[in-house]
């Protein structure tokens, strides 16, 4: 078991790593591009804002993806639901890659981009827990938090890949960038789709589905299971979430705007200051895995979180003193807290629920806490910033995020098996 479980680890990790990937460089775009390519008709802060509300779109489509994924995944199959998300995904973000401006094609281009991206939210919706469920399944019950971190890791990986490819095309002259170089890291999923496809279709059905599936166990209508006897829980696991889906799209998506078009940084230096901090991430995230494995798992989480409530207004202050050295320091410090709990994340969701449901019940819960949340908050940041003309009160919607994480976790604990461990 052990040599196949950090095979499915590892395999978990290497699909969450390109779907996130595929995922992530549309919020950079968004955030560097797409409000003038797209939406050029619009005022420089109002076509941002346009821009941020595609980018939500595909959060939107997130819980479908769970629901319909989640179906076919308690139903036939983890590793079937898992290769259809990925093919999706990569479609759709070449289709990105593919596709005419405004000035081309005019009201055409953004709803194109609308419908593409809500292709990507519904493969994402799909692909989370899937991939975290390939890795805890095959894992020992009291490692499956260390395990499903695998599947946690992809997020940043996938991220620190999309930071450095815009960074890379980000040395081009304005106009050669606006034309086609925005263009290559979308077109460069074709590739990552062959890697991808080549690891999953070699994997096996997690143990204890197949058990399921031979048994003739599965549940009849998964969704329908979940919301008549696992609502509470799905409701705790859509609020602890929060901080660990939200600030991280607050740090990078919104920030990298704020600091390019209100201080004054220029493009390629403040996506070396986000490169640092994804680097960060990567290196201490797995060790809120650890950390909430070897002690008591609620106190684990508030000695993970409580910190962020210092770090995070610490990174908007030394962004505003427009030194890079000290901005990286700071969105260096801000990311330990909320990486280390998102790689705990996914062991707590997925041990919550039974094994007929689980894929559909996880995938709920975090889908929707991705759309309430992390798909609002580059939105929410650029309109209370737009409204009030203070970056406090983008401070403040953060730790809100933090204190929501803090209580439902808290009271997602203590009513599941977590509790017993």
């Amino acid at each position: 078991m052990p040599r196949e479980a950090k095979k499915a680890g590892v395999t978990a990790f290497i699909g969450t790593t390109v779907e996130w990937f595929d995922f992530y460089i549309y919020g950079t775009a968004s955030a560097l591009v797409f409000g003038r390519l797209f939406f050029p008709e619009m005022t420089p802060a109002i076509g941002t804002l346009a821009a941020f509300g595609t980018f939500w779109v595909g959060f939107l489509a997130r819980p479908l993806g769970g629901v319909i994924f989640g179906h076919i995944g308690d139903r036939i199959g983890r590793k079937k639901a898992l290769i259809t998300t990925l093919t999706m995904m990569a479609v759709a973000t070449t289709g990105v890659g593919l596709l005419p401006t405004y000035a081309q094609i005019g009201i055409a281009a953004p709803v194109l981009l609308i419908v593409l991206r809500m292709i990507q939210g519904v493969a994402m919706g799909g692909e989370w827990g899937g991939a975290v469920l390939i890795a805890t399944e095959y894992a020992p019950r009291h490692k499956r938090i260390l395990y499903g971190a695998f599947a946690q890791q992809g997020s940043p990986v996938g991220n620190l890949l999309a930071t450095v490819s815009f960074l890379g095309i980000a040395q081009l002259s304005e106009p050669a960038f606006e034309s086609w170089g925005w263009r290559v890291p979308f077109l460069s999923s074709l590739v990552l789709l062959m890697v991808g496809l080549f690891i999953r279709l070699r994997m096996a059905e997690t143990p204890e589905m197949t058990r399921l599936l031979e048994s003739k166990r599965t549940a009849k209508l998964p969704i329908r299971d979940v919301l008549r006897h696992h609502r509470l829980l799905v409701a705790l696991g859509v609020g602890a979430g929060a901080a660990g889906v939200a600030i991280t799209y607050v740090k990078t998506t919104f920030a990298l705007s704020w600091a390019t078009t209100e201080l004054t940084f220029d493009r390629s230096t403040f996506l070396t200051v986000i490169t640092v901090a994804l680097v960060v991430q990567v290196v201490v995230q797995p060790f809120g895995a650890v950390l909430a494995s070897r002690i008591d798992l609620r106190r684990a989480v508030l000695w993970m979180l409580l910190p962020e409530i210092v770090l995070l207004p610490l990174m908007f202050v030394l962004l505003q003193t427009g030194s890079t050295g000290l901005a990286m320091i700071g969105m260096a410090l801000a990311t330990v807290p909320h990486a280390m709990f998102y790689a705990a994340l996914a062991g707590i969701l997925s041990e919550v629920f039974p094994v007929d449901v689980r894929y559909t019940a996880t995938s709920l819960a975090y889908q929707l806490c991705t759309t309430i949340f992390a798909g609002t908050a580059p939105l929410a940041s650029q309109t209370l910033l737009t409204a009030t003309g203070s970056i406090w009160a983008v401070v403040g919607l953060g730790l809100g995020f933090v204190l929501v994480s803090i209580v439902c976790t808290g009271a997602l604990i203590r009513r599941s098996t977590w509790s017993t461990a």
